[in-house]
């Protein structure tokens, strides 16, 4: 086929300039009848002429050299096996002996031109019968070739007509990549049975018991439906196991996910079945998962089937757990450490364990209990800091007595240039070796309470008749002067540090095993909400495991990071390299903190 668009039409007459042969060879050659010598460019390809380039690269090619050496060689050793025929080209009596091998070779080319233009490869048909009914259909046959990926399409059978349909056809699957059959196509045959009247059983069985080439005959639907393969990236709220939905249309093409996987929805053409990749993905084929809309409502089936529960939030036990001892505070390099006043902790947990701040479980805990009935998938979207940007708040979660305040202070204290925890506010009095923005900021009770009001709190609590809490400001100056604010925060207030604002990265510390525990709290002291230190106990560790499993099963989907905190100092290196990863790396974040709405 190149070669005819190159040299013309059948019949045509051959312009071809026999300069393409290269600027040394153009000096020797006599005119040709027909065909005039030009002048190419240094650069072959640089005129816009039909074939030359091809020409150029082929006589110019060393297997071609070689060739004509042989035939010069066997041309004058047996002269009479190249007798010309047709095509004849007329050159002046002063033509070299040496080009001979050149003509014939013109010749050689222009008459394979002229034996491929005449013939007809187009396939031969049988003729179309004169009469045909008028209710023929158009059949397709489909022929794919059988290996271990799966064939990426669903059947069903019409209950009115028993008539076997193509279902659904899986992205990325081998009938998708064919682009051969499609959703609505009527299978007629396969492998020459026919299928009407069976079950889809029975058709898989025949697909199975297939090897090699698989032949569909089939009817191919008139109104093709637009697929809509609009690609969106959403993180899971809820869990889904398709061996356990019997709504599913498939459960062997169903894809099941856990809280917290990533997912790249790549078809959305049903309102219900949605098609989508588990990252990161091996496999080629998509998988089917509920829709936005069926995960709701499947999920608000099975809430209100449930008993009646007050508060599913998680509670802290009477007494929290802190590897630390005393009251922390001071100077490093000239700058105050705030944050870790044994007083701000203690208010945090007696207040969410009291429930004195008096909200309701959807204020306080709006992601454990009521988001992923409203919200099973959070579209997201790959997001790297630019390095003239604030940067992202680091937030740690853990369950009490884990160490998480202990990693926090280790690591500002490694490096309070860098790393910096947010003042609190209280409204409390100061004490006379306290300064107002140092260890607290001294406000008045009318003003804590409106800056509650209006939602200026990541989260705040009630200790001694005493109003502690950590504010958006207070962070907001420390990401402002250029430091990364490091938090530890209680579960119910993720939501609040999850903003476009704060873009908060999430890290949750969780505890080794028991018996790790015993050894690496030997010497340890628990910090009692009255104030109190004591050993840890065995029960402080049967109770530890407990709350890390209900913090996970609460709160994993909005986890970032998971580590373990299995020796301190190790911790602190992992805790510092995933700092620098949240930082510096791309990460999965909501869609809306790159695209705010007014919700967010």
């Amino acid at each position: 086929a190149e070669l005819r668009g190159s040299l013309g039409q059948p019949g045509s007459r051959l312009d071809m300039p026999l300069s393409v042969l290269g600027r040394d060879a153009t000096a020797h050659l006599p005119r040709i009848t027909g065909i005039e010598r030009i002048t190419l460019p240094s650069r072959p390809g640089r005129y816009d002429i039909n074939g030359a380039e091809l020409l150029y690269s082929l006589l110019n090619a060393p297997w071609l050299q070689s060739l004509l050496k042989v035939s010069l060689d066997l041309e004058w050793r047996f002269p009479k096996l190249f007798c010309p025929r047709e095509h004849q080209i007329m050159v002046n009596s002063s033509e070299d002996q040496p080009w001979r091998g050149v003509r014939k070779l013109l010749q050689a080319l222009i008459s394979a031109h002229d034996t491929v233009a005449q013939k007809d490869y187009d396939p031969v048909l049988p003729p179309i019968p004169e009469h045909l009914p008028d209710d023929e259909e158009a059949m397709r046959i489909v022929c794919l070739v059988k290996n271990k990926q799966p064939l990426g399409a669903t059947i069903k059978r019409s209950d009115l007509t028993g008539e076997i349909f193509v279902a659904r056809v899986i992205h990325g699957g081998l009938a998708d990549r064919s682009g051969l059959l499609h959703a609505g196509d009527r299978i007629m045959e396969v492998n020459g049975y026919p299928v009407d009247g069976l079950e889809p059983e029975q058709v898989i069985e025949i697909l199975a018991r297939s090897h090699g080439t698989l032949m569909f005959k089939v009817v191919p639907i008139t109104d093709r439906p637009v697929n809509n393969h609009t690609m969106m990236y959403v993180r899971t709220m809820a869990d889904y196991s398709p061996q356990q939905d019997p709504a599913i249309p498939c459960a062997e093409a169903g894809m099941g996910f856990r809280k917290g996987d990533v997912l790249e929805i790549v078809d959305q053409t049903d309102a219900l079945w949605w098609q989508a990749k588990k990252l990161p993905s091996t496999s080629a084929c998509a998988g089917l998962i509920p829709s936005t809309n069926m995960l709701r409502r499947k999920q608000r089936e099975f809430w209100w089937s449930q008993p009646y529960q007050p508060h599913t939030c998680i509670k802290t036990y009477e007494e929290a757990f802190e590897s630390e001892e005393g009251e922390f505070g001071g100077n490093v390099d000239g700058i105050y450490l705030p944050g870790f006043r044994r007083s701000l902790r203690l208010c945090r947990r007696r207040s969410h364990s009291t429930g004195s701040s008096q909200q309701s479980c959807h204020t306080r805990c709006p992601s454990s209990c009521y988001s992923a009935l409203n919200n099973p998938y959070e579209e997201v979207v790959r997001y790297q800091r630019n390095p003239q940007d604030a940067h992202r708040l680091v937030a740690l979660v853990g369950p009490s007595g884990v160490g998480v305040n202990e990693l926090r202070r280790r690591l500002i204290q490694s490096n309070p240039g860098t790393f910096q925890g947010a003042v609190p506010h209280t409204t409390r009095a100061a004490k006379s070796c306290e300064e107002s923005g140092r260890e607290y900021h001294f406000i008045n009770r009318e003003l804590f309470e409106n800056m509650v009001y209006n939602n200026r709190f990541l989260e705040y609590g009630e200790y001694r008749g005493h109003y502690y809490g950590t504010s958006l400001d207070a962070v907001k100056d420390i990401l402002n002067s250029g430091r990364i604010c490091l938090i530890d925060i209680e579960p119910h207030a993720i939501q609040s540090v999850r903003t476009h604002e704060l873009k908060a990265y999430i890290i949750y510390v969780k505890p080794p095993t028991i018996d790790r525990m015993r050894t690496t709290r030997q010497n340890a002291q628990v910090t009692t909400n009255y104030y109190a230190t004591r050993p840890f106990k065995e029960e402080d560790f049967l109770e530890m495991e407990e709350a890390a499993r209900k913090l996970e099963s609460h709160y994993c989907q909005y986890f970032d990071y998971i580590m373990v905190n299995n020796e301190l100092q190790d911790s602190c290196v992992q805790l510092l390299t995933a700092m620098r990863k949240a930082q510096d790396e791309p990460q999965w974040v909501p869609a809306n903190w790159i695209r705010p709405t007014e919700e967010s």
